[in-house]
């Protein structure tokens, strides 16, 4: 066989018997990290008026798992070093499922309790999969990481377009629209049992040529700031978004249930984006003209909402949609794409998503802080203007190509 052949061969996704059941445990674990997220954002008013809270309180319910996300998210590459990263995240379903519950009790503790635990679940999934994916399919990271970002995403507008109409469906209201999706939760973790055989450590050796990684600081690194901030920055959006954009159509004369298929349509219009963008971004070097089109959209669909006509809310949410698609893919993206091994992979995904989420946490609850202050909603989409705006400041320095983690000159290699 030639060489050109062979190297070709090699790129081949081998879809054996074990192979196809990693996928589909992957599929369905990334269906579990939004859907019980974004499910949320429609029920808002129901949530407030069955508990009798403000709307600083009603967005710190999307807010916790945020701040779930950032206390866990450096100690998770640990924690699947000693575990093994199979199971960890079956402990990770496990402790999802039992949020879900919880979450849906009914009352404002378990209600907060519930949430906090399925996001301290949903932040081993936001950093293990990247790494998980560069470990397992090394030749395919772009497929694979779009793959599994159009599964969060389409299960995440899936939630998002039936959330009112279960919260009618029954006389549980909410309690059952937000409890439903402890389902797929047990559907992932039957789908990824047969992972628990396997017990796989994120090796910190897998590339002599680079520094040891732990004694890099991240905090040092410019690129690593921007990617970070990216990654909150779109998280932000996002959370702020599924919050409380349907609560902001609402107030412009949609109906709660069309505002909640609004959220939906933003959703499904992500899912084409967080395929194509991966792939895409893996195939250039620089991804800085992606971040450009990103900001773009993010701007436009943000000006349709707050000055557009209310009539044309679904061009606007696609606009938000695909930016939204993009920016989310990208960021995944950047984790594999500026490291070498599966482990540098996971310690830059651990720093970023805990800082970043950090920072995202302050945007549902400052949205509604501000509307509460003003009555209105101008001053609070002020605060997606300027993050849209940051995004394509950081974006650019995220883009450009380049490592994290400096290359030690060894003349034995």
């Amino acid at each position: 066989m030639s060489k050109k052949k062979a190297i070709h061969t090699t790129k081949r996704l081998n879809l054996g018997r074990k192979t196809w059941i990693l996928l589909i445990g992957i599929i369905l674990m990334a269906s579990t990290l939004r859907a019980p997220l974004t499910s949320v954002g429609p029920l808002i008013s129901p949530i407030r008026e069955g508990l009798a809270i403000s709307n600083g309180l009603a967005g710190f319910i999307t807010t916790i798992p945020l701040l779930a996300f950032a206390i866990l998210s450096p100690f998770a590459p640990r924690i699947a070093r000693t575990f093994g990263m199979e199971r960890t995240l079956f402990g990770a379903l496990l402790l999802l499922t039992a949020g879900i519950i919880i979450r849906s009790i009914g009352n404002a503790p378990t209600l907060l309790i519930g949430t906090f635990l399925l996001g301290l679940a949903i932040a081993f999934g936001n950093v293990l999969l990247p790494s998980l994916v560069k470990l397992n399919f090394p030749l395919q990271i772009g497929l694979m990481t779009g793959i599994y970002t159009v599964s969060m995403n389409l299960s995440a507008s899936i939630a998002a377009g039936i959330s009112v109409p279960l919260n009618y469906a029954t006389n549980l209201g909410w309690t059952f629209s937000l409890g439903i999706w402890s389902l797929l939760a047990v559907i992932a973790l039957l789908a990824w049992s047969p992972q628990l055989k396997n017990r796989t450590g994120i090796s910190t050796n897998l590339n002599p040529t680079t520094k040891n990684s732990q004694s890099f600081s991240l905090i040092r690194s410019p690129l690593v700031w921007s990617i970070t901030f990216f990654m909150g920055l779109q998280s932000l959006i996002f959370y702020t978004t599924a919050a409380w954009v349907p609560e902001v159509l609402t107030s412009q004369g949609l109906n709660a249930n069309k505002s909640g298929w609004m959220l939906s349509l933003l959703q499904i219009s992500q899912i084409p984006v967080t395929f194509i963008v991966p792939i895409l971004a893996d195939k250039v070097k620089d991804q800085r003209t992606i971040v450009i089109s990103i900001a773009s959209f993010y701007l436009l669909g943000f000006t349709g909402i707050l000055f557009g006509n209310p009539s044309l809310a679904p061009l606007w949410m696609i606009l938000i949609g695909v930016a939204g698609g993009g920016s989310f893919g990208l960021a995944m993206m950047f984790f594999t794409l500026r490291t070498r091994t599966p482990h540098e992979a996971a310690k830059l995904s651990g720093f970023a998503q805990s800082v970043g989420y950090t920072f995202a946490a302050i945007g549902p609850v400052l949205f509604g802080l501000l509307h509460d202050y003003t009555s209105g909603w101008t001053m609070s989409m002020l605060i997606l203007f300027a993050s849209a705006f940051l995004l394509f400041i950081f974006g650019m320095k995220a883009g450009k190509d380049e490592f994290v983690f400096p290359v030690v000159n060894n003349p034995s290699l």
